[in-house]
């Protein structure tokens, strides 16, 4: 059962083999946890974005005051999203923001990372990065020796 937001949308929180089921179905994947959160690693999705929903401060956590202006930036209305952070708390709030600020097709990952990497689900960490960048320097010396 989801929350109820401002506009009167209910929050819809999914568990994660719902939300890998979504994202491979085209939908995009926005992590709002902090960079240095996503950066550790994250959900492996074709179409992903990091717009952090909370920064850390010395005073402790603050709501990022452009989150919503980020979003719109990247995403329109109309977009299908599943929206995750690292346990599922940050997301079912950020979700919220975005239902009151009339994004239609939004849903909030319950567990967030943490749960989809206790189901082994696919991730990416900065070494596979660094190995896909390996790959591709490969593939351009050898098609550049051609």
């Amino acid at each position: 059962m989801g929350s109820i937001d401002s506009s009167g949308s209910e929050v819809v929180t999914i568990d994660v083999q719902a939300a890998k089921d979504l994202l491979k179905s085209g939908y995009g994947y926005m992590d709002v946890r902090t960079v240095e959160e996503y950066k550790k690693g994250h959900v492996d999705a074709e179409k992903i974005l990091n717009i952090p929903y909370l920064f850390n401060t010395p005073e402790g956590r603050v709501k990022n005051p452009q989150f919503l202006q980020e979003v719109s930036s990247a995403c329109n209305k109309e977009d299908l999203l599943v929206v995750g952070c690292q346990s599922g708390v940050r997301s079912l709030s950020a979700t919220a923001d975005l239902l009151t600020a009339g994004f239609k097709h939004v849903n909030n990952m319950g567990g967030g990372y943490l749960a989809w990497v206790e189901h082994h689900f696919p991730v990416t960490k900065p070494e596979d990065a660094g190995k896909k960048n390996q790959e591709v320097d490969q593939r351009k010396k050898a098609e550049d020796e051609l």
